[in-house]
């Protein structure tokens, strides 16, 4: 019977079909999936930061929270299942306040999607599909059996990529 694994804010898993990866509340954050449809494994990421220079010296490292080492955890975790076609999805990357900022740093969402393109891009991995942006949170799941990625948008409705 097949699961739905839910990941959480700055959390990452991974599970194999048929079951299914789902996160929530996606606002400036990219849900990041990364996925072998041969072997039929994959792994989500909820992130909420581009980079993880900023993060305090003494503070424990979550891998998942940043672009650079969710990406890096991924890879390396879907190697070890025995992936070897890796492919990526990603959703999110609002802008949700609907102003313009001066300041580069309040451009999380679009900074969050760049980092984590440039991540993959480092790893050759392709970017299959993409749902980032706007000024609306969001809900993906992740079938790891068919490979669709479907995202419910507030105030949208819902598609499937």
């Amino acid at each position: 019977m097949a699961e739905v694994l839910k990941i959480g804010i700055a959390e990452w898993k991974q599970t194999t079909a048929p079951n299914r990866l789902r996160t929530a509340g996606l606002g400036s954050c990219v849900g990041v999936i990364l996925y072998d449809a041969q072997t039929r494994v994959a792994a989500m990421a909820h992130v909420m930061l581009p980079d993880s220079n900023i993060a305090r010296k003494h503070q424990t490292l979550e891998v998942g929270k940043y672009a650079d080492t969710a990406i890096d955890a991924l890879v390396d975790s879907l190697k070890r299942a025995g992936a070897g076609r890796i492919q990526a999805k990603m959703a999110g990357g609002a802008q949700m306040f609907q102003f313009k900022y001066e300041n580069e740093a309040m451009r999380i969402g679009e900074r969050n999607a760049e980092a984590i393109r440039k991540a993959l891009k480092a790893h050759r991995i392709p970017l299959i599909a993409e749902d980032c942006g706007g000024h609306n949170g969001r809900t993906i799941e992740f079938d790891v059996a068919t490979s669709v990625l479907s995202i419910r948008t507030v105030s949208v409705g819902t598609k499937e990529l």
